[in-house]
């Protein structure tokens, strides 16, 4: 009988924890130290009978295949597919910018000639990260550049990162593109959706497991690591450490909720502020499995900095010094407790969507029972 333990009731630690109880002789505990499971992807029915994500949005978008049908064994998926707009000079405009947005912000003639010299340049679909569009020769590019650079992605980045985007590391920065196409989804992957009963039952059910318990409210600092086989971690690594080596940077999120008795509050379920208020998107949550009421229910987020027992860490802040340091951080974990592997958005250090942290535990889960 192994005895594994799996820290962290999230989307990572709960693949693990599922996958792992396949075999009967595994005796999995999954602790977390939240009161709840589903980790930043909890939701629950408030009030007004809508199903409000409490952590912000999470929509699950994939072109993994595997990933989709893994999940969809605990749930099935409505078909709801992400469209986000921004607000710039007081319109509404879609994200990603693509080309009707260009045409919303600029004369038809110049939006035609823009677009024009984007299909010489580029397939059509194609995504371009916007500083590479900055470091094109062509003066109308230039401008059609400089004005998304300005008005969609210098002050949102400030505000999410509190850096300059230049300071950020590209495959955060890649994640803000140009789409050139008409398609105004937000992600173009083939599967898309919400948990018809939501994320915190889909979590529910891949921990109902015979050999899996679950105990809430349980810092893992406090358990002896060592006296497992293994050990998941999910958590961030400089914590688990006790800051020995430094603190690692990350964003933490804020989000202040209100209630209007409004059918709707605004246009779509999420609407992007990238120049004005302190917050950076409101939240509307009825939009994503339609629920019916005369209230709504809405989220303004707020991004901050992450201070170690003040709050969360949410996002990893990736640059080279902080690459090394968490390298220093797994090489000294590895030394005192060889039987810990980390994963997840924290435990990895990295920008994970929903499918790549489930992709990358299923991988995780499956090499070592195979093994």
């Amino acid at each position: 009988m192994s005895r594994i333990l799996v820290v962290g009731a999230g989307l990572s630690g709960s693949t693990v924890a599922n996958v792992l109880s396949r075999d009967p002789g595994n005796s999995i505990l999954v602790v977390d130290r939240r009161d709840h499971i589903a980790g930043n992807c909890f939701d629950y029915r408030d009030g007004n009978g809508i199903m409000v994500h409490r952590y912000g949005s999470h929509i699950l978008h994939t072109s993994d295949g595997d990933v989709w049908n893994y999940l969809r064994q605990f749930t099935a998926f409505n078909d709801y597919e992400h469209r986000v707009v921004a607000v710039i000079g007081g319109k509404e405009v879609p994200l990603p910018f693509n080309y009707d947005s260009m045409h919303m912000v600029f004369e038809r003639e110049l939006a035609d000639r823009m677009e024009r010299k984007l299909g010489e340049r580029f397939p059509e679909g194609t995504k371009i990260p916007i500083l590479e569009l900055l470091r094109t020769d062509d003066p109308d590019l230039r401008l059609l550049a400089e004005f998304i650079h300005e008005n969609v992605f210098l002050h949102y980045t400030r505000k999410q990162w509190g850096r300059d985007p230049s300071e950020i590391d590209g495959a955060v920065t890649a994640r803000v593109p140009v789409m050139l196409s008409r398609d105004d989804r937000y992600f173009q992957d083939p599967f898309q959706g919400i948990p018809l009963q939501g994320y915190t039952e889909m979590v529910r059910r891949m921990l109902d497991r015979p050999n899996v318990e679950v105990r809430l409210g349980i810092d893992a600092r406090d358990l002896e690591l060592d006296g497992y086989d293994e050990v998941y971690y999910t958590g961030a690594v400089d914590e688990l450490m006790d800051f020995e080596l430094g603190v690692l940077p990350y964003r933490s999120v804020r989000f202040e909720f209100e209630t209007h008795d409004l059918e709707h509050y605004q246009s779509h379920a999420a609407v992007n502020h990238p120049n004005d208020h302190d917050y950076t998107r409101v939240h509307e949550y009825k939009y994503y499995l339609d629920d019916r009421s005369e209230r709504t229910t809405i989220a303004m987020e707020y991004s901050e900095d992450f201070i170690p027992g003040e709050n969360e860490p949410y996002y990893p802040v990736v640059d080279e010094g902080s690459r090394r340091l968490y390298d220093d951080y797994v090489e000294l974990l590895h030394r005192r407790h060889p039987n810990v592997r980390l994963l997840g958005r924290l435990g990895d250090f990295r920008y994970y969507d929903m499918d790549k942290a489930v992709g990358r535990a299923l991988s995780l889960a499956r090499s070592r029972d195979s093994s």
